[in-house]
């Protein structure tokens, strides 16, 4: 630990304003001491991280930190606010604040210190302590664990050393009274956050430190970059309770099934654990337990390798952000359903004409010499991609809600929502009923002789007989009538509805950049053309959301190529990604830009969307495709008018954007590369999702 921080590295008069400037400022004390080789790269992983989740805890810290190829050996930086620095936490500023750097492929040694340092946080002693020190010196050998504890205090500031005794540890209630002492209740935990550095273990200490002051046993795994040494079985075994605080997928979650379960985010095992223990306590009482083998492995459809929503959901969110996260689970799995579906078709439609939908089965008539055939094989393969999507759509809400039991009545359900023409509005609706279902199933209290077949047999069975009699004789038929309703209400729009609607659609695209505001402006589009033969006016939304979806990166590249005065280094690289992104309508080159100047980037973008559905909307555009952004013009109805309204939009923001920011220049030093570098995958176009932004 002593290579990690030296008195150089430390700032007790640290003077920034911003999470940003912080940021910078020590590390700019690491690329003098030679630990980071590239500034700005590096700030830009340090924002990329942030814009995950705030690194803010209760108790005034903020622990930016990440893993970063422009590190060149784990280091530490400490500084210290008078005024306190906002960096995401609910109880307010932080004034104690550490910048965490390892390299990319850091070894598990270091790691492992650096996540000690993460537990000591937790130590209200050292935490005072650092508040009280006056010496640069000393506040360094303070976190290397040099300074001896107070007399008569075995527990005060322990080194990072001892505070590292392996990823699993146990901490146990004290049992001081003679005899025999009552068995204590026992849990076994799970912390992860995406970097596995800080909160990992935070969490894993303060659920440690709570269950001491509980009596409760408590075993945690912590699943950080050094890996992660799995609970022996038996501990598992003997467990009365279990609790996920993670960020990341859990991995080999399957150990953990048929025990009374509360899963939620590493935050919340950090800020109130002793609410988690006693979450899990009652839920033992009540006899509340997962199904074996409903919690698998998570799996990864999302962008940046992730889940693209976490199942269950924080302990104690609202029921709106839980119903988000559902949704937004089916939508983020449908997706890639829509993008190779909607493309073929349009592709069908490109080389063999808008005839070809009434073309016969390939599989009764196909000649390898005739583009009609081949246009129809396109056409068809793509129609059999769209079947999948309202099925897809429901099957993972209810994935989101229950796990894998929702997986079948989800399907199930979605499938009679097809049958029955219910069509997107019939899967919403049969995903949030599946998913409730299950979780209703899973309630009951069965004998444990027959918690083994309850996810293959019993839920299955039971979920998929009450989803189907629901969707087929109670709600079915009033989702569908609305859903045809819907559909004639878009039909008959002209005029200034028109234009109203695609300058709302615009605005929505352009308000999240990607996040659910914008996926339910794209999904309303691609349920529009998600048909054979998809009407003049659903076409024309679509043409008009695809369209609004390309100005916020475009005119941030133009931006940067016109004023890139106005902006950082890594801003103005981020801007020739962004050229790409906006062109091929992945609206995620705008989030570097967004990220860092939100109040700046995010208003300017939504005018210029706006303008730009408007615009298309009026010019009659339409298109058949879902994705593609410019690669599919020749798909496009009036497709020069079509690029006029995309140019349109893109100057909009771009005027805005330079105008707003050339009102009030930052000064030298305080404009770090801020969330915006944050975008990990900017530079890189293929690595987006298609739409999520």
């Amino acid at each position: 630990m002593s290579d990690m921080i030296s008195a150089d590295l430390v700032d007790l008069d640290l003077s920034a304003d911003t999470k940003e400037a912080a940021a910078r400022a020590l590390a700019e004390r690491m690329v003098a001491r030679g630990r980071v080789t590239d500034l700005e790269g590096f700030l830009a992983d340090v924002a990329a991280r942030e814009a995950q989740m705030p690194t803010g805890l209760d108790g005034g810290i903020g622990i930016p930190h990440c893993r970063s190829e422009h590190v060149t050996e784990p280091t530490l930086a400490f500084g210290r606010s008078a005024r306190g620095i906002d960096f995401g936490a609910a109880d307010g500023p932080a004034d104690l604040v550490f910048l965490i750097a390892a390299p990319t492929g850091a070894d598990d040694a270091h790691l492992t210190i650096l996540s000690s340092l993460a537990r000591q946080l937790m130590n209200a002693e050292f935490t005072d302590a650092l508040r009280a020190v006056g010496d640069p010196a000393d506040a360094a050998a303070l976190i290397r664990g040099e300074e001896p504890a107070a007399a008569g205090d075995e527990d005060s500031v322990a080194t990072p050393a001892a505070a590292s005794a392996g990823a699993a540890t146990v901490s146990t209630g004290e049992r001081e009274e003679p005899g025999p002492p009552e068995r204590p209740f026992r849990i076994v935990a799970v912390t992860s956050c995406p970097t596995g550095i800080a909160h990992t273990y935070m969490a894993a200490e303060s659920l440690e430190n709570a269950g001491r002051e509980e009596g409760v046993e408590v075993a945690v795994e912590t699943q950080g970059s050094a890996g992660f040494d799995r609970l022996d079985p038996a501990v598992i075994a003997a467990a009365d309770g279990v609790i996920f605080a993670h960020d990341i997928p859990v991995r080999e979650k399957d150990r953990f099934a048929g025990k009374p379960t509360v899963d939620t985010g590493v935050k919340a095992a950090i800020n109130r654990p002793g609410e988690l223990i006693g979450e899990v306590r009652g839920k033992a009482a009540r006899g509340e337990v997962t199904a074996a083998g409903a919690s698998g492995s998570s799996g990864s459809a999302g962008s940046a390798g992730a889940t693209p929503v976490e199942r269950g959901g924080e302990s104690g969110e609202g029921y709106g952000t839980k119903l988000r996260r559902w949704l937004m689970s089916g939508v983020s799995y449908m997706v890639p359903f829509v993008a190779a579906g909607g493309l073929l078709i349009a592709l069908g439609f490109a080389i063999g004409g808008y005839e070809i939908n009434k073309a016969p089965s390939v599989m009764d008539h196909f000649l390898w010499t005739q583009a009609d055939s081949w246009a129809a094989l396109l056409f068809q393969i793509g129609g059999v991609a769209f079947a999948f999507l309202v099925p897809v759509l429901a099957g993972y809400i209810a994935y989101g809600m229950a796990d894998r039991p929702g997986l079948v009545p989800g399907f199930v359900g979605g499938s009679i929502a097809l049958t029955i023409n219910a069509g997107f509005l019939g899967g919403l609706a049969a995903g949030l009923i599946s998913g409730a279902v299950v979780l209703a199933i899973q309630r009951v209290r069965i004998p444990k002789a027959l918690r083994g077949i309850m996810p293959v047999v019993v839920i299955p069975l039971i979920s998929a007989a009450v989803v189907g009699f629901l969707m087929f004789v109670v709600i079915g038929k009033p989702i569908a009538s609305a859903q045809s309703a819907m559909t004639d209400w878009l039909n008959g729009l002209s005029g200034a509805n028109a234009i109203l609607l695609g300058a709302l659609l615009g605005l929505m695209m352009c308000f999240d950049l990607g996040g659910p505001v914008n996926k339910v402006a794209y999904t309303f589009a691609t349920a529009g053309i998600a048909v054979a033969s998809p009407s003049d006016s659903a076409m024309k939304i679509m043409a008009a959301v695809m369209a609004a979806g390309m100005v916020p990166p475009l005119a941030m590249a133009l931006a940067t190529t016109v004023r890139g005065r106005l902006f950082n280094a890594a801003e103005r690289e981020n801007g020739k990604a962004a050229w790409v992104l906006g062109a091929s309508f992945i609206t995620e080159g705008a989030i570097p830009f967004a990220a860092a100047d939100p109040l700046r980037v995010i208003p300017s973008s939504m005018v210029g969307g706006a303008v730009t559905g408007a615009l298309s909307m009026t010019f009659g555009a339409t298109l058949r495709a879902p994705h593609g952004g410019i690669f599919v013009v020749p798909l496009i109805g009036n497709p020069l008018l079509y690029l006029v309204a995309i140019a349109a939009g893109v100057c909009v923001t771009t005027a805005l954007v330079i105008v707003l920011k050339g009102l009030r220049r930052p000064a030298p030093g305080a404009t770090a590369q801020g969330p915006g570098g944050a975008d990990p995958s900017a530079p890189a176009p293929g690595a987006k999702q298609p739409v999520a932004a």
